[in-house]
C-alpha cells in the first residue's frame, strides 16, 4: 500500500509547488496581484485557488496518515500568499515522509472510519484510499491546476504530471 501513497502523491505534490512557482512567476511577469489567482474559482459554489490547494494537501495527509493506522495531524488553513501555501505544501511532504513502508502493512484490510456528512462511515482501508481519498486528492489538485491554466498561466499535463 505504501507505494500506492507516498510516491504517486508526494509526485503530485511536487508538481503542485512547481506549478505554484509558475503562477507567481506569472503574476510578476504581467503585473498581476497574487490575490487574482489566489482567490479565483472556477464558477461561484467552488471553492477557491487557496482552498484547493489547502484541500489537497488535507487529503493526502489524511490518507498517508489513516492508512499507516495514525491520527491524522492538523493543519491550519491560514495560507494567503504563494509562499503560505508553498510551506504547506512542504509541510505536509515532510509530515508524508516521517512514515515508513512497513507502515502501511495490512493497511488494505485495516478498517478507516472518517465523517462523512456528519455520519461515521467505516471501509476497509484499500476502499477507502482508491474510493475516496485519491479521488478527493486529485480532484483538488486538478481544479488548482484549472484556475492557474484558465488564467493564462502557461502550464501543461506535463506540469501537472511532475514529468522532468
Amino acid at each position: 500500500m505504501y507505494d500506492h501513497i507516498i510516491p504517486p502523491i508526494d509526485r503530485t505534490l511536487g508538481a503542485l509547488s512547481a506549478i505554484l512557482a509558475k503562477a507567481e512567476a506569472h503574476c510578476e511577469a504581467k503585473g498581476i496581484k497574487p490575490e487574482a489567482l489566489l482567490t479565483f474559482r472556477l464558477f461561484p459554489d467552488m471553492f477557491p485557488f487557496t482552498r484547493q490547494v489547502q484541500l489537497a494537501c488535507d487529503f493526502a495527509a489524511r490518507a498517508a496518515a489513516r492508512l499507516a493506522g495514525a491520527e491524522p495531524k492538523s493543519f491550519p488553513d491560514t495560507e494567503v500568499t504563494f509562499a503560505e501555501l508553498q510551506a504547506r505544501i512542504a509541510a505536509v511532504r515532510a509530515y508524508m515522509a516521517e512514515f515508513a513502508a512497513s507502515d502501511y502493512e495490512g493497511a488494505a484490510t485495516r478498517d478507516v472510519t472518517i465523517k462523512m456528512r456528519g455520519q461515521d462511515v467505516t471501509m476497509p482501508g484499500v476502499q477507502y484510499l482508491t474510493m475516496y481519498s485519491l479521488p478527493q486528492f486529485h480532484f483538488h489538485a486538478v481544479t488548482a491546476y484549472n484556475i492557474l491554466r484558465h488564467n493564462g498561466v502557461e502550464i501543461g499535463k506535463r506540469d501537472y504530471m511532475g514529468a522532468v
